[in-house]
């Protein structure tokens, strides 16, 4: 399944091939309850047509009502807008108490940008796009995954592609479940299982198979901070490997599948016969994903994600850092024992 993100180029490419006026409108700041991020996108055509989101409403509509009104018609070059700057304006915009929104809006001319971002990250690749508010020149590099949006007022650098990344160990039915979820949140997902009976029906476009055994590959990927790494074979030859390897990298995220008393055999095991010490264990989500009661594969492959989201978005990890998170309190919304190392 294709971003949001990507979605909205691909239709201002098929928009301006139609020869319409588009405007791409990019969230550069937010203070307060702001209720889009950061990097979020919404394309205007000049009949009103809107692709993506910038709040998910009225803001939207002001937009659309502007531009139908021919007010961008003659914009040349990027241009700055803020919604929501005091409280009478921000529930005018529907936005939340104390919300605002700094935008950067721009006129789609040239597309030669969005034709190179729409094939280099089909092939998985980060791609960062850096536009020019003084000219509307734009330019586009490699990125990495701990690169972020950044925005001088002068220059605006956002990023495009999978930042986030999922290896599945194994590619059963509800790797498969995993699967599918996780590229709707635009994880890049990368599947090993090294036995051909259950890698055969792997058949998901946008997913990618690495061949090897799972401790090599979870070793040659070289899990960073933006990684995750589930061990879903139910075979300890396959699973206990590839988790020695993954809790000792940086994946901000390791799992397992298997009921409680399974988890503190394979962590005795862990130990003993490997030598992994108590910190790297603690950093084992295992039984994988929330408490949810959950019963068929989708179930149980929203609980993992669901987890993944949580763990992701409750300890996001600065550049180069790995943080190990030993105890999650859901009922409580609260995360215990978090260390940064």
């Amino acid at each position: 399944m294709e971003s949001l993100d990507l979605r909205v180029l691909s239709d201002v490419l098929a928009w301006r091939q139609a020869s319409h006026r588009v405007t791409l409108v990019t969230v550069v700041e937010t203070w307060g309850s702001a209720p889009r991020p950061p990097g979020a996108l919404l394309a205007v055509r000049d009949d009103g047509v809107v692709s993506g989101s910038v709040s998910g409403g009225c803001v939207e509509d002001d937009l659309i009502a502007r531009i139908k009104a021919g007010e961008y018609e003659h914009l040349t070059h990027p241009s700055m807008v803020a919604y929501g700057v005091t409280k009478e304006e921000a529930s005018r915009f529907g936005l939340p108490c104390g919300g605002t929104l700094r935008l950067v809006q721009e006129p789609v001319q040239d597309t030669g940008w969005i034709e190179e971002i729409l094939k280099r990250t089909s092939a998985h690749q980060l791609v960062a796009r850096t536009v020019s508010l003084k000219d509307g020149s734009v330019t586009l590099s490699d990125a990495r995954r701990s690169d972020a949006l950044a925005f001088d007022g002068i220059t605006l650098t956002t990023l495009f592609g999978p930042r986030w990344r999922l290896l599945l160990i194994g590619a059963g039915q509800l790797s498969q479940a995993v699967a599918q979820m996780a590229q709707a949140l635009d994880f890049e997902v990368l599947v090993c299982d090294p036995r051909e009976e259950y890698a055969a029906s792997l058949q998901m476009q946008g997913v990618t198979r690495v061949m090897g055994m799972p401790d090599d590959v979870v070793a040659a990927i070289e899990p960073d901070a933006h990684t995750a790494v589930i061990a879903l074979t139910h075979d300890p030859k396959l699973d206990d490997m590839a988790l020695l390897e993954a809790l000792n990298s940086q994946a901000f995220y390791v799992g397992a599948l298997g009921s409680r008393r399974n988890q503190a055999t394979r962590k005795q095991r862990l130990a003993e016969h490997f030598g992994l010490t108590e910190e790297a264990l603690a950093r084992l989500h295992g039984p994988v994903g929330l408490s949810l009661g959950a019963k068929t594969p989708a179930e149980i492959a929203i609980s993992i994600v669901a987890e993944i989201v949580l763990v992701k978005n409750s300890a996001m990890p600065s550049s180069g850092e790995a943080v190990a998170l030993s105890s999650l309190d859901i009922g409580d919304s609260r995360i215990t024992a978090c260390a940064i190392s």
